[in-house]
């Protein structure tokens, strides 16, 4: 793995020019166009992206933010259940998330991979993207 300490200057400012852009869209756009609070968002990545770095040893260079697959379900939901509901639905999902990364760290990917084979995750991640 390479240092990225050791880059020159303008890489590294070229580097976090790019995540500025990548954050300001995770982490303010985004609960701005649901209609949720920004300071929300930041605090929570935050406080992930610490708990992957001491749970992996920071092995993975990773921020942790809001994803834009969530827009739509979100304004869906808080229309029709109110915030509080939609709130407590994505705190689910997130324990879900913990639940199935230890069935992953117990088991191993070959569940995940016979429950989603290829080519059930390929349209899934082109339909997203």
């Amino acid at each position: 793995m390479q240092d990225h300490l050791n880059d020159p200057v303008w890489k590294q400012a070229l580097a976090g020019s790019q995540m500025l852009l990548v954050a300001f869209g995770a982490l303010v756009l985004m609960p701005l166009i649901t209609g949720l609070d920004p300071n929300v968002a930041l605090f929570t990545a935050g406080i992930g992206t610490l708990i992957f770095h001491i749970v992996t040893g920071g092995q993975i260079p990773i921020f942790l933010a809001s994803s834009f697959a969530f827009i739509a379900p979100i304004i869906a939901a808080k229309g029709r259940f109110g915030l509080e509901e939609t709130l407590g639905g994505l705190m689910a999902a997130g324990i879900l998330y913990i639940v199935l990364s230890g069935a992953v760290r117990l088991r191993g990917t070959g569940f995940i991979t016979r429950l989603l084979p290829p080519v059930v995750i390929g349209p899934v991640i082109m339909v997203i993207g």
